[in-house]
């Protein structure tokens, strides 16, 4: 028996199976957890590729997290007759909100970084409260933001606004017994990172000062935080960030 023996997760942000996301839904059914993606417009192909891949193929349901009509009919549209766990893997910067072009970022492209990767935390878990009951737990994937990183921009201010989304967030579901909890992962060579200019000074970074080393290609410790903050195993954790970073976190220059 697994530690999410039972239990329905649904969890966004998988694109192709390197990606953090993918990895959580496949440790998930490994763990006896019953999983469902969501996906929307170019990126659904890949995410109904990437289900097939998994130990058991998963559903796909279309969400656009900007889009109120996606949100508010979500949980009516989900297979699952309810849900005990969310995990939150969604982020997205426009171009000019990154590669050290912070000072002459516009603000609407700015807005739609802090919506899709913080804002979207709030949306997501309100959407899935009808499903949602005491012992049910919500996860979401961060990057450290207590320090201001090489050409992370304003993708980094919008994970300092998902951190404290998560903390208003355990406030305000933990009267319910809903858990919020985020997995601050070291970088990871996915399709995302991939498209941020500059992402191979993280690598400089963590292969100088991880005292526990790093693999960048390597997804399977972030995941395996996740899983377990998805299941019952921390019963009274909420509004934590646990760093799962080879302890870069922790360290001075």
């Amino acid at each position: 028996m697994g530690i999410l023996d039972g239990r329905s997760i649904l969890v966004t942000g998988v694109l192709t199976d390197q990606s953090i996301a993918f990895h959580v839904a496949r440790l998930a059914q490994d763990e006896g957890a019953h999983v469902v993606l969501t996906s929307f417009g170019r990126a659904l192909s890949l995410t109904k590729r990437s289900a097939a891949r998994l130990p058991h193929e998963a559903p796909v349901v279309e969400l656009d997290v900007t889009s109120e009509d996606d949100l508010a009919t979500l949980a009516d549209r989900l297979p699952v007759q309810r849900l005990d766990g969310v995990l939150h893997s969604i982020g997205f910067a426009p171009e000019s909100a990154l590669g050290g072009r912070f000072l002459d970022t516009p603000w609407p492209d700015v807005a739609t970084a802090v919506q899709v990767s913080a804002y979207s935390l709030a949306s997501l878990s309100v959407s899935c409260l009808p499903l949602m009951e005491r012992g049910s737990s919500v996860v979401g994937l961060d990057f450290d933001a207590t320090v201001a990183w090489p050409a992370y921009d304003w993708m980094g201010v919008s994970k300092a606004a998902l951190e404290s989304c998560a903390r208003y967030l355990a406030r305000d579901l933990g009267p319910r017994g809903i858990r919020v909890n985020l997995v601050a992962a070291g970088p990871i060579r996915t399709m995302a990172a991939k498209s941020i200019p500059g992402f191979d000074a993280f690598e400089e970074v963590w292969s100088s000062r991880a005292p526990l080393g790093w693999d960048l290609d390597d997804p399977g410790p972030a995941a395996r935080a996740c899983v377990a903050l998805l299941s019952d195993w921390f019963p009274a954790t909420t509004g934590e960030i646990v760093h799962v970073d080879g302890g870069v976190h922790s360290q001075g220059a």
